[in-house]
């Protein structure tokens, strides 16, 4: 079975649609999956929304989605210092300012986990579980340098073993480990990279009998047409620098999740 992963669009409509442009062409016959925070930091809310259910698009609810979704205080995102948390701020408000109120139905009515079988579910095979940072909680930075027990404890947590797979997001940094025979998958970024490389960022995933492939993939669009609608939004330069740059900028002073 072949599957398509991404996370973190954060409103970037043009981002979402290069991705979803790449997919069509590249992997026409996968099953395509979401693991979550569509919302925040981006100008186009309600657009990612509208494209993502057009789609069809079946996925798990990030941090972002669930805190706007009900008026949260905060957006749950790490900051590790007073001018991140102060954009942070400023996202959070503007995101929940413009984001409609059918979207954020919608985006309340988005699961916390989706377990896929790739096999059927009529004979024993592997799972793909979707969650979008860890199995217990939507606020845990599942990094690529975290400790093997660390991730053993999240596959006990998932109640996974080995063959399956755990995919996710929120860090915005793509990797791919295998610990326990358990595969943790981090899909990256779609609408804003924290690796350095400002291009959108999927997975292909195969799953089937022999074993477990994962390959990620990098989209070019239009990153400063997405910039530009930042600004034009009202949204700090921050936010469109970070787009440019991958999240490399000076100080990085953005918050991240």
């Amino acid at each position: 079975m072949r599957y398509v992963l991404l996370s973190d669009v954060h409103a970037n409509l043009r981002a979402l649609s290069a991705v979803l442009a790449d997919v069509a062409t590249r992997a026409p016959d996968a099953a395509v999956y979401h693991v979550g925070d569509l919302v925040g930091y981006g100008p186009w809310p309600n657009e990612v929304v509208d494209l993502i259910r057009a789609s069809g698009m079946a996925g798990v609810a990030g941090n972002y989605d669930s805190t706007v979704a009900h008026a949260f205080r905060h957006c749950g995102c790490r900051s590790e210092n007073p001018v991140q948390e102060a954009l942070a701020h400023r996202s959070f408000e503007w995101t929940c300012a413009h984001t409609s109120a059918a979207s954020k139905s919608w985006l309340g009515g988005l699961p916390f986990r989706l377990d896929l079988r790739p096999l059927g579910g009529h004979v024993a095979g592997p799972t793909v579980a979707l969650v979008h940072a860890a199995p217990m909680s939507n606020l845990v930075y599942v990094t690529e340098d975290r400790p093997d027990a660390f991730l053993t404890k999240l596959a006990e947590q998932a109640r996974l073993a080995p063959g399956d797979v755990l995919c996710f997001g929120h860090t915005h940094k793509p990797w791919h480990r295998v610990v326990g025979g358990v595969h943790f998958v981090n899909t990256g970024s779609v609408g804003r990279p924290k690796d350095g490389d400002w291009r959108a960022g999927y997975v292909l995933l195969e799953v089937d009998e022999p074993g477990v492939a994962v390959k990620f993939m990098r989209v070019e669009y239009d990153v400063e047409s997405a910039a530009c609608g930042v600004i034009e939004a009202g949204l700090p330069a921050e936010f469109a620098d970070f787009l440019r740059t991958g999240g490399r900028q000076g100080a990085d002073p953005v918050a991240i999740g």
